[in-house]
């Protein structure tokens, strides 16, 4: 907001240019990866946007007015808001509508989609292993933390960073599955410091043998595995092949073990 005694020329749009600048650089020297998009929400019941409006955002609709809470989104609409986008690539749209996904921003293509009740059943099988950290400071409970890391791990992630921010993306109520620490109504998820900690100083033959059975149990369901593939129609990468979809699926669970999406050779 800038304030009528405190007017300049064009002082909006370059303070607006400099935080661009500022937001792509920082993002890409902490994460990685590059910005493409930029996003803000404007109240109109109190603001035109006009800054923005000048500085070439793009005005591309307005929200239902729903609130963020603990639980997820409010149940009653309030305000909308008026959604600006700032595109900091030209092909920004042929980027983001595209049928793959940029290689620098996957975290990894999934092996396995656990269902309600593999995610439930997975801490039973780490509850007798023994927690190697002290008693003073457990926040998280060994068999969710064992748990949520060897579901990510089934899922296809590598690495604690990826196990945390797999275990991020959690909702609610696949955190309670996992039974997470539960306090002011929101179940936590351990951080990659705490996955580290327990994934280097746990009895590495005790794991070893809870996920054997654990895989004993759900494997001794499907005695045979059926692999079928399709190519779909519209979905077309940059050099012009059809993306081929293969899956494994057991004979009497209809449960799919794996699945992988590439375009088929030539």
């Amino acid at each position: 907001m800038i304030l009528p005694t405190h007017h300049h020329p064009n002082l909006a749009s370059r303070v607006l240019a400099l935080a661009e600048r500022r937001v792509a650089t920082d993002w890409l020297t902490r994460f990685g990866y590059p910005v493409w998009l930029l996003e803000t929400f404007v109240d109109p019941s109190r603001f035109h946007g006009t800054i923005y409006r000048a500085a070439n955002w793009r005005y591309v609709g307005d929200t239902r007015g729903f609130r963020r809470t603990r639980a997820g989104y409010g149940a009653v609409p309030g305000q909308p808001k008026r959604v600006f986008v700032r595109p900091l690539h030209p092909a920004v749209q042929a980027r983001l509508s595209g049928p793959f996904l940029d290689p620098q921003y996957r975290r990894g293509a999934p092996k396995l989609m656990l269902t309600a009740d593999q995610m439930r059943t997975l801490p039973d099988f780490f509850a007798a292993i023994p927690d190697p950290r002290r008693a003073q400071g457990r926040r998280h409970p060994l068999p969710a933390v064992l748990a949520i890391a060897a579901g990510a791990t089934l899922c296809g992630m590598r690495g604690y960073k990826a196990i945390s921010l797999w275990a991020q993306d959690l909702g609610q109520k696949a955190r309670a599955r996992f039974r997470c620490r539960y306090r002011n109504r929101d179940y936590a998820v351990p951080s990659r410091t705490v996955i580290r900690e327990v994934l280097t100083r746990v009895d590495p033959d005790a794991l070893d043998r809870a996920l054997q059975a654990w895989n004993a149990q759900h494997a001794a369901d499907d005695e045979a595995l059926a692999i079928d593939g399709k190519t779909m129609c519209n979905a077309i990468d940059e050099e012009g092949r059809q993306t081929h979809i293969l899956s494994v699926v057991g004979h009497r669970t209809q449960t799919c073990y794996t699945k992988k999406k590439s375009a088929p050779c030539p």
